[in-house]
């Protein structure tokens, strides 16, 4: 009789445990991080299709996000996109001969220097904010976003500006495939 007893007490013991496990196992899915794989190649060299990657949910709802962050967000097609922000409220965006323009100052994209070693031509076409989005600058709420590999990305220049309500997270570090594992810039 005394075993029975210790069995159902191991056994209530366990079934605790495994209960505990898989609570915390939503609650930091749902609430924390959660696994995101990139499909496509809008954000090539920086990420490759098939990347598995870790998105930080608290990262936006403690702070804000900031120029050049990588994020995911909610896309007007019911899907989810994972670009760079390219531009915050207040500003004004313009591309003029492959250079990014903020504000009337040109700003440096280190992360495309070797994409546009291998190309010929331009990597950004030339466009101006007020062109794509009828704004001339980025109002409060929203941000300008633009995948990596300019010339097969449908980003901001083409779905218009996203809502900061929009945004999943941010993310920089793929665990997925393992070689490739390791903080992105």
């Amino acid at each position: 009789m005394e075993t029975e007893v210790k069995k159902k007490n191991e056994m209530w013991e366990w079934s605790k445990a495994l209960l505990i496990a898989f609570g915390l196992a939503a609650i930091i899915r749902f609430f924390l991080f959660t696994p995101i794989v990139v499909d496509g190649e809008s954000m090539m060299p920086t990420l490759e299709n098939g990347d598995r990657m870790i998105v930080n949910k608290i990262g936006y709802s403690v702070g804000e996000p900031d120029r050049f962050d990588i994020v995911v967000f909610h896309a007007p097609e019911k899907k989810d996109y994972i670009k760079r922000i390219i531009g915050l409220p207040g500003d004004h965006i313009a591309y003029e001969d492959d250079q990014l323009y903020i504000n009337g100052k040109a700003i440096e994209e280190p992360y495309l220097d070797v994409y546009k070693e291998g190309i010929t031509g331009t990597l950004t076409e030339d466009f101006d904010l007020v062109d794509v989005t009828g704004e001339s600058t980025i109002p409060d709420g929203s941000i300008f976003v633009m995948g990596d590999n300019r010339r097969a990305s449908k980003d901001s220049r083409h779905i218009g500006l996203v809502s900061t309500d929009e945004v999943i997270g941010d993310t920089n570090f793929v665990f997925w495939p393992l070689a490739e594992a390791g903080i992105v810039k």
